[in-house]
């Protein structure tokens, strides 16, 4: 990660007993709209509440994308690739986003939920 995140800390994400990684939390519109921007990485995952749909105008490198619903349990989970728009997913909360490759890495599905330390 090159630059400082735009967001808060927030602790660690968790699912089950396992610690899955460091975890950011966007919750101001200005945050938010910040996101991954500007990043070359992410070291963990950023959480963007409230939340339905992304894009990774801008953005230089590949996300997972998983939409939660407001107990924080998974609704849909995309990879999406630089310059592109997101789907609206009407039922969910927040996202979280983390490097492409991640959510499958600790074995995350829908339905899967999260938990925040």
């Amino acid at each position: 990660m090159t630059d400082s995140p735009a967001a808060t800390d927030g602790g660690w994400l968790v699912s089950g007993d396992r610690v899955l990684a460091s975890l950011e939390i966007a919750e101001s519109w200005r945050d938010r709209s910040q996101g991954l921007l500007g990043r070359d990485g992410i070291e963990g995952a950023l959480l963007l509440r409230p939340a339905r749909s992304v894009h990774t105008f801008r953005m230089r490198f590949p996300i997972d994308v998983a939409h939660l619903d407001a107990d924080l349990t998974v609704l849909r989970i995309t990879t999406m690739v630089p310059n592109r728009l997101g789907r609206v997913v009407w039922k969910a909360r927040s996202i979280l986003e983390c490097e492409a490759g991640c959510l499958a890495s600790w074995g995350i599905e829908v339905g899967d939920r999260f938990e925040i330390r």
